[in-house]
């Protein structure tokens, strides 16, 4: 199978067009989630994320206090690192988990939706395609200021931290446009779904298992024929 890496902004669609891909049949493994997961009460990283920054990010219930420690990281370039060199590891592993879980299910690709794709860059070797769900500044603005009743200055200050759209746009391989009507994007995802459904990209990795496999069985079927005794 192969990966897709599917980002957007703040206010740009992104939740939209991954509802319209799981509508498609899709297998869509939310990043998010996989991060909020791995650092529950029991989980290594989230005896490491107590270790390392204190009790104090702690919520009563003993679960991380996101706030609070987001706080603590905010440009603190050092704090951030050593947050991320904590939870990137097991991230990654629950998604490998998740993929190979879709895998043997005869997947033959996952959308991966990774808010933070092109910032930190940790994943994007592995993904066969980009995808950024983009609109324009304007509609952004606009959208974030309705959606989430915000003046026009907290608005911009939350799409200024983050990396610009139009950035994410020329590192993309392919760009879903929804700064119009809902109905030209949701065409651009259908089309872009019958891109990834045609592509023959899933050939060599599941021909090499099919293949790593079929020697297994050859060799233990040598095993059983000629190493071992006769009864």
């Amino acid at each position: 199978m192969f990966l897709v890496g599917l980002t957007g902004g703040i206010a740009s669609g992104k939740s939209s067009v991954i509802q319209v891909f799981q509508q498609l049949g899709c297998a869509v493994i939310d990043v998010d989630i996989i991060a909020r997961h791995v650092v529950q009460p029991g989980y290594p990283a989230h005896r490491r994320i107590v270790e390392a920054f204190g009790t104090e990010v702690l919520l009563e219930n003993g679960d991380i206090d996101r706030k609070v420690l987001g706080d603590l990281i905010f440009n603190q370039p050092d704090r951030r690192h050593l947050l991320n060199s904590i939870t990137h590891p097991e991230i990654f592993k629950e998604m490998m988990k998740e993929t190979f879980k879709y895998f043997l299910r005869g997947y033959r690709y996952v959308i991966l939706d990774i808010p933070l794709l092109f910032e930190t860059k940790k994943l994007l070797k592995y993904m066969k395609h980009t995808v950024v769900v983009y609109c324009d500044r304007d509609t952004q603005l606009a959208r974030l200021m309705r959606r989430n009743n915000l003046s026009r200055e907290d608005a911009e200050a939350r799409i200024k931290a983050q990396l610009p759209l139009k950035d994410k746009a020329r590192m993309a391989r392919h760009v879903l446009d929804n700064s119009g009507e809902w109905s030209v994007t949701k065409r651009q995802v259908v089309l872009l779904y019958a891109e990834l459904e045609h592509s023959l990209e899933y050939l060599p990795l599941r021909l090499g298992v099919l293949t790593g496999l079929a020697g297994i069985v050859g060799l233990l079927y040598l095993l059983t024929h000629y190493l071992l005794p006769s009864p």
